[in-house]
């Protein structure tokens, strides 16, 4: 499938939300002496224990002159912590087959732990150090951010890439929605080690934490390790709330001329926040219009009946103070005015006539019966259980979610698009030499 940069975390997001565990898996609440909490589902098949946390709040909070510091933390805070340099830190994970890392998105700051139970105790040591005394030594952190400038340097002649720049400036303009959560070359190059130490002081706070654990581990053990692993950190931080805004989506087509044979296409809507009431019919129509693979609508009419286009897909992408139903095609430079329009004319359809009989059907069918087939692994189980906590969707969702696909009408469906989706306000960015659309920068 065809997805950018721009797409992939707005189509795993939703995967992640929306498609919950089986219903066969029973989530624990598991709270800590010391105040903390964690939803833990026991798996004693094999002697592994996966853990992933995030911290509210993400790279839309780094500062003017700074974008980019998020990522930079994230890249360089398992480069040596309390006495073990980068070195040794990463050789005694490596000894201890003990796999870890962070990561920034733009709404949240997150990690991953996972671990031999007979490491499990030096192995939540390590993340303890690392979230409670990173050193950001020279030497490491110059060489990871000359590894992001290298990536930013490629993501200049990515058409992928710079088409969602461009859709996120034209959304977005000014609103941190519209910056790249990598940053951009000057103010990488402006990020001081003060600044890594100052983002983990303020920003991984015990009051934006959340936790979800997979494996063969007690409650009562879980809630020790949790303890000493984040207990130290401070007890609250900086806001990490942003103002809502509504995306500017106005109707424009920028293109943008590069010298490759297929241009890249992006284009976006509005789209629903995830805790409006219409989510569940706006989630399924998508399905039917370009989210189902190939069922959807956009794949048979641009790919199957028209050859236009290898892949094309549309999905929900609900911020936490934004939300836009987009997509992502690619074509060959000859074609592109033709898909644009039978793009148009589908967002079109869908609004004017919602979906049939049929369709809904098939999508209830499809959705609910492979809610059980997106968890097969415990790095994706411990993944859900925070998607759901950070959408503050309750512990039960795991129960109630097929439920939640199945209550969805047609009239809901009719209603959902009319709202979301308008042909006319459409955004589309297109990076490439398509024909018949002069450059519009």
């Amino acid at each position: 499938m065809f997805v950018t940069r721009f797409l992939r975390p707005i189509l795993t997001g939703v995967l992640l939300i929306a498609a919950g565990p089986a219903l066969a898996i029973n989530v624990e609440r598991v709270k800590t002496p010391g105040g903390l909490q964690a939803w833990l589902v026991q798996d004693n098949s094999n002697p592994i224990v996966t853990m992933r946390f995030a911290f509210r709040g993400g790279a839309a909070l780094d500062p003017k002159g700074k974008v980019g510091l998020a990522n930079l933390v994230a890249s360089t805070m398992d480069e040596g912590a309390g006495s073990l340099d980068s070195q040794s830190f990463q050789k005694t994970l490596e000894d201890k087959a003990i796999r870890m890392r962070f990561d920034a998105g733009l709404d949240n700051f997150g990690g991953q732990l996972q671990t031999l139970v007979r490491n499990q105790d030096k192995a939540f040591d390590l993340l303890r150090l690392a979230l409670n005394a990173p050193r950001f030594d020279t030497e490491p952190v110059e060489r990871i951010r000359s590894q992001i400038l290298v990536g930013l340097k490629q993501d200049e002649e990515s058409p992928h890439s710079i088409a969602g720049k461009a859709m996120r400036e034209a959304l977005y303009g000014g609103h941190p929605y519209g910056r790249p959560a990598d940053g951009i070359p000057d103010s990488v190059k402006a990020i001081t080690a003060d600044d890594l130490h100052a983002f983990v002081s303020q920003r991984l706070t015990r009051d934006t934490l959340v936790i979800g654990v997979v494996g063969d581990i007690t409650p009562a053990k879980l809630a020790e390790l949790l303890d000493a692993t984040f207990g130290t950190l401070p007890a609250q931080g900086t806001d990490w709330r942003l103002p809502k805004i509504r995306a500017n989506t106005d109707g424009r087509t920028i293109v943008i001329n590069k010298d490759v044979p297929q241009s890249a296409i992006l284009f976006a809507d509005q789209g629903l926040l995830r805790d409006d009431p219409d989510f569940y019919a706006a989630y399924v129509m998508n399905h039917v219009l370009g989210g189902g693979g190939f069922t959807s609508r956009l794949y048979g009419e641009v790919r199957e009946k028209r050859g236009l286009a290898y892949s094309i897909s549309s999905g929900l992408n609900p911020r936490r103070a934004s939300a836009t139903t987009v997509g992502a095609a690619g074509t060959a430079n000859a074609r592109v005015h033709e898909t644009l329009n039978v793009v148009k004319a589908e967002w079109h359809r869908m609004a004017e006539n919602g979906v049939t009989n049929d369709e809904l059907k098939d999508a209830k069918t499809y959705l609910t019966g492979a809610y059980p087939l997106q968890f097969t692994g415990s790095m994706r189980i411990a993944r859900m259980l925070v998607g759901i906590q950070l959408a503050e969707l309750g512990i039960d969702y795991v129960k109630s979610r097929n439920a939640f696909i199945n209550a969805v009408s047609r009239d809901d469906i009719a209603r959902v698009a009319k709202k979301l989706l308008d042909a006319n306000r459409l955004v589309t960015v297109v990076v490439g030499r398509p024909e018949g659309l002069p450059a519009t920068r």
